[in-house]
């Protein structure tokens, strides 16, 4: 069994065990924090409807360089928002790039105050999915 100072966030989606609400460790909510920007589209929540960067849209966009840049540009104002206080806005990168039909963001950062470093690739259209 894990320690209570191990995991300090409800993990995302929600999941509900015997024990109670699942539980995800800084790194972990982070990553679904972005999870949960990049997939959900804007409007999509009722009462933040600024909300989401809506990628899964853009695999019927043509895949060009143009495309990468707003997206990225899009990426890190979303990120930027909904990660304050728990990354480092200076350390926070996003790198768009797309091949095909599939269309590459990587997001690179530090957690704020402990400095750790994190990097995640995500893979949106034909094949996508995400890594760490």
């Amino acid at each position: 069994m894990a320690r209570l100072t191990d995991h300090h966030y409800l993990a995302f989606p929600l999941k509900m065990g015997a024990s109670g609400a699942a539980t995800a460790t800084r790194a972990d909510h982070v990553r679904q924090q972005i999870e949960q920007v990049l997939f959900t589209n804007p409007r999509e929540r009722v009462f933040r409807p600024e909300f989401g960067a809506g990628v899964r849209l853009l695999v019927f966009e043509p895949n060009t360089s143009a495309l990468w840049e707003i997206t990225r540009k899009r990426l890190i104002a979303c990120l930027a928002e909904a990660l304050r206080g728990e990354v480092d806005p200076k350390t926070l990168e996003v790198d768009v790039e797309g091949e095909q039909e599939t269309l590459r963001i990587v997001i690179s950062y530090s957690l704020a105050t402990i400095g750790q470093s994190e990097r995640h690739e995500i893979l949106v259209g034909n094949g996508g999915g995400s890594s760490g």
